[in-house]
This record gives C-alpha cells, structure tokens and sequence, in this order.
C-alpha cells in the first residue's frame, strides 16, 4: 500500500471524549488532525460521569486525571442494594491500591473531560477543529480518505485525509458508509434518567454514592455528581415520551422511589432507548471505528464511556506506529483487542448487572444476591471482582490477543 502524504491529516469524526482522545494522543506525537463536530460547541448534556480507575490512569497522560478529581466527586465504594432491606453488597476499591494510581471510581460529567481536552488541542497548530460540520459519507482509496460533512444550511464539503477515525456515536454515518453490520439486541425498556438537587444520603441508611438497587417490580439506579443526584428508572417504551417526561408523572416516580414532602426539584430530565450492540468489524482499509460507532450497551456498570476511551488509546497507540511506518496490518490486532473486550467484558457485565437488578423469580434472585453477599465478603473474591468491573482484567489480557 502506497504511503498517505505525511501533511494529509487524521480526520476524526466526532468531538466526544472518545474523539478528544484519539486526536490528543496522535496530536501528542506530531500527527497532525482534524476534528470534525456536529454541533456548534462541545455539548454540555448530562451523558457519562463514571470514570473507571483504568481510565484514570491513561488520562495521567495527558495531565488531565487530577483536574477532574478537583472538579469531580471521588467515589471509593459502589454497592448493590436491595429496595426493601437496603444494603447487600459494598464493594470498597481501596483494595485496587498497587494495582492503579486510581483506587476509586469518579463521578465526574464527561463535558468537563472534552472541554480540557479541547483547551489543549487548540493551542496545537498541527489541530483543526470544525463544528456544524456532521459526517454523513464517507469513502477511500490506497492513498487516502474523504469524509463527507454537512452544514447546518444543508450544504456539503469533501475533507482530504490520511485516516479515518469514526467516534461519531451510535447512529454512526462513517460505519454506515463502509457498510459494517452492527447487529445486536434492544434493550425493551427505555431509560428515564432524572437529576435531582435532593440529597438522597441523607435518608437513605448507608448509601454510597454509586448504588445499584436491586427489585422484581422496578429497579433503579442511584448516581451522585457534586451537586446532584442522578437517578435512572426503567420505563415501559408504550408510555408516550411526553407524558413520562412531564411534570407529573416525574413527580409520582420520584415520589415512588423515596416518598417526602412536597415537590423534588428536577435539574434534568431525558428518556432513552438502549441498546446491546458490537460492529462486525472495527477497521475498513483506513476507515477505522471506535466507541459508540463500534459498540453499545445499557449504562449499568458505566463502562461505555471508559471502553470508548480504552479504544482510542489502544487505537492511537497502533496508529502511530503505522504513520511512523509499521505495517497497517497492525491495525487489525486493535480491532480483535477491542472487540473481544467489547463482547467478552463490557457487554456481558452490563447484561448481568441488568439481570441481577429486574430478576423476578425469588429464587433465583435470591440466589444472585446472595452470591453478590458472598463475593463482597470474601476478600480475594472481592478483589477479583473489583479487577473485573473496573476494566483493569480485561486491559491486562489484551496482550494474549494476537
């Protein structure tokens, strides 16, 4: 294959913390970039905010993981509860002291993560961003790429580049482009998620900032960021959009969950599908995925964010080297890493934490909480299984895939 010209930038579709991330670390080695952004600005939305240890320790990289411990909230423990009798299982991270700088999860908005990673970017003169500017074709050659981006007035500009990276989200029109199957299942219930100024830790005995809790009639979650709390619900997806978002019927949920007095006051509110899905392939010539457009699945367990960040490091890394000459064949081996972590980890950790919190049948569910109880106590076990919810087993076992 004929080199691409070296002034021929990386284009990366998609201005989210897994975009930021490739383009930082291939910006960091004098890779020149161009970044391609749908909006007008970063967006601000309350989307991801866990951050895994793992995580953590890539973005000492770049200097960034104690800013967003100060603007953060460190999160030492998690827990499953069970709605009736409270607590089941704690799991303290502390015991992942000497295998991460991190021993602790992070609730930290993912905004705050592009932001800083944007501020540095543009004092790159070797980056360029372009926002209003939506991929929605691209194609390819042996020397090179063209990425196809939209203007807000419905006009569009062909972009010249060395490499394509598609971090643009679920919907991805990169892999759409290429024709990459992106099979998988949908998750029946939608998801409401709700931000609240109430101080849930204060009525509820023993809850620690992150907490699962487990019930046969409805489950939800508990998630606390600096000044709110986030609570997710499952939600029929027959119940019309409007009227499960609205005053009234947030209202009552809330109400359900923990009954006080007057009103909760609601700082944000959004309803969303869910979805289970893995590309058939993460690398097309020099089209290449990573994240949302490469893999989906329900928030439980907060490891999307992190494995799309796990992706562009591991993406960036093998990049790299390809640019600086190694055989583009080595682009493969991140396409087996990442997809075998994808399916074998972060898809089926979410699926189990989702059936140990809906399980309808006592015995079984008993079963599953007991064994939680089980693991938490017993501290190998307990440490084994914070090395595999937090990511750090499978990053470790990306060597023995060739």
């Amino acid at each position: 294959m004929k080199s691409a010209s070296p002034r021929a930038p990386v284009l990366v579709a998609g201005a989210g913390p897994v975009g930021l991330v490739a383009a930082a670390a291939l910006a960091a080695e004098g890779i020149p970039v161009t970044i391609v952004e749908a909006e007008r600005d970063l967006p601000d939305g309350l989307r991801a905010s866990t951050f895994h240890p793992p995580t953590l320790d890539m973005l000492d990289r770049f200097g960034l993981s104690q800013i967003l411990v100060d603007q953060g909230l460190v999160c030492p423990q998690w827990q499953f509860r069970d709605r009736r009798d409270g607590p089941v299982a704690t799991f303290d991270l502390s015991l992942l002291a000497g295998e991460t700088a991190h021993p602790y999860r992070l609730q930290c908005e993912q905004w705050r993560l592009t932001r800083l990673l944007r501020d540095r970017l543009v004092e790159n003169p070797a980056v360029n961003f372009m926002y209003d500017a939506r991929a929605v074709d691209a194609a390819q050659d042996a020397d090179g790429v063209t990425l196809v981006i939209e203007r807000p007035d419905g006009s569009r500009e062909s972009l010249q580049g060395s490499w394509l990276i598609g971090a643009d989200g679920a919907r991805s029109a990169v892999r759409k482009a290429v024709g990459i199957g992106f099979e998988g299942q949908t998750i029946p219930e939608l998801y409401l998620t709700c931000s609240t100024t109430f101080q849930y830790q204060e009525v509820m005995p023993d809850l620690t900032n992150i907490a699962y809790i487990s019930d046969p009639e409805e489950w939800f979650v508990l998630l606390r960021t600096t000044s709110l709390w986030r609570l997710l619900l499952p939600t029929d997806a027959n119940e019309p959009e409007e009227a499960m978002l609205s005053d009234a019927r947030i209202q009552q949920r809330m109400q359900e969950v923990l009954p006080k007095a007057g009103d909760y006051e609601i700082r944000h509110r959004t309803a969303y599908r869910v979805h289970e899905r893995v590309a058939e392939r993460y690398v097309s010539g020099r089209i290449l995925l990573a994240g949302d457009a490469a893999h989906v699945n329900n928030p439980l367990g907060g490891m999307g964010m992190n494995g799309g960040i796990h992706d562009a490091f591991n993406l960036a890394e093998k990049l790299g080297q390809v640019w600086r000459g190694a055989d583009a064949v080595l682009l493969g081996r991140y396409e087996r890493q990442r997809r075998k972590v994808a399916l074998d980890v972060v898809q089926q950790q979410a699926l189990r934490n989702r059936a140990t919190l809906n399980q309808r049948d006592p015995a079984v569910r008993r079963a599953s909480l007991d064994e939680l109880r089980a693991t938490a106590e017993n501290p190998a076990r307990h440490k084994d299984y914070l090395m595999r919810t937090s990511m750090i087993a499978s990053l470790r076992a990306l060597d023995e895939v060739a």
